[in-house]
């Protein structure tokens, strides 16, 4: 595997793949401040098992793409994931978002439906405003994040505090992982402006309720019932809006991608690419 950039505009979108070139193509999308390895290899692996050949890509303003020198939206987002697609020859792709890029993906299948084979939108929601948390997360997660990170050791044990704070309570977290990719990605980590970016991005899409009533593709819509950033209300409200979705909460999962869930996650992904 190696780091390849795709370009859109002047931005350049950092990708890379697993599996054979043969497989069903498959795009994965993470969320705020995330690098594509939020997705780990050993979950890219368990999808390469089911058929797929994965891409994972950093969106503008994190990991190894570029960062951003002005405002932009979900749509350019989009147009940007598009361009990952479009260096790898792919007409139409399988769609797979995680969070913010959940709300990537319900875009991709609103706007550009012959690219999108099918869309699972994890963890997500419809609108910004669904995105909730207790008082005592709120500062929590302030307090961990206000300063950034002096070291790679620094960040991986942030990371690992993260993972504690919203990740999921019902399946063992892997905290070497966390540390390993914490630590890996210091040198490409989000600051401060390019996060805000990403969150005004999210922000000024306002309700996509009635374009998400255009989606077409096959749609799963997956939820963590102990889920503290975006609630299960918020995966209900994103399957109500879509026609035909199906809509799965998982009990024990919060705002992550536990080991755990691997293989339900990819069964279900494989299942509704088959449909």
């Amino acid at each position: 595997m190696s780091i390849r950039l795709s370009r859109n505009g002047d931005i350049e979108i950092a990708y890379e793949t697993f599996g054979a070139a043969s497989g069903r193509p498959l795009l994965l999308l993470q969320g705020a401040s995330a690098p594509m390895e939020g997705w780990p290899d050993g979950f890219c692996a368990t999808l390469v098992d089911r058929g797929f050949h994965v891409a994972r890509c950093d969106n503008r303003d994190a990991g190894r793409s570029s960062r951003a020198t002005e405002p932009y939206t979900l749509t350019d987002m989009a147009l940007d994931s598009l361009s990952v697609m479009d260096a790898l020859g792919w007409p139409a792709a399988h769609v797979v978002g995680v969070s913010l890029g959940g709300m990537i993906a319900q875009v991709m299948a609103a706007r550009h439906r012959d690219r999108v084979l099918s869309l699972t939108s994890m963890c997500s929601a419809p609108d910004a405003s669904f995105r909730r948390s207790k008082l005592s997360t709120l500062v929590r997660f302030a307090l961990l994040t206000g300063r950034a990170p002096s070291t790679p050791e620094a960040s991986g044990e942030r990371l690992v505090k993260l993972l504690r704070l919203v990740g999921s309570r019902g399946f063992p977290q892997d905290e070497e992982w966390a540390r390993r990719t914490g630590s890996a990605g210091h040198a490409h980590r989000t600051d401060f402006a390019a996060a805000r970016r990403q969150a005004a991005a999210a922000r000024s899409a306002g309700d996509r309720r009635a374009e998400l009533a255009t989606i077409t593709a096959p749609t799963l819509v997956l939820s963590g019932g102990v889920d503290p950033v975006q609630p299960p209300r918020a995966g209900k409200a994103t399957a109500d809006a879509i026609p035909g979705a199906r809509f799965v909460v998982h009990p024990g999962l919060g705002h992550d991608l536990p080991p755990g869930l691997w293989s339900a996650f990819a069964d279900d992904i494989a299942e509704l690419a088959r449909g």
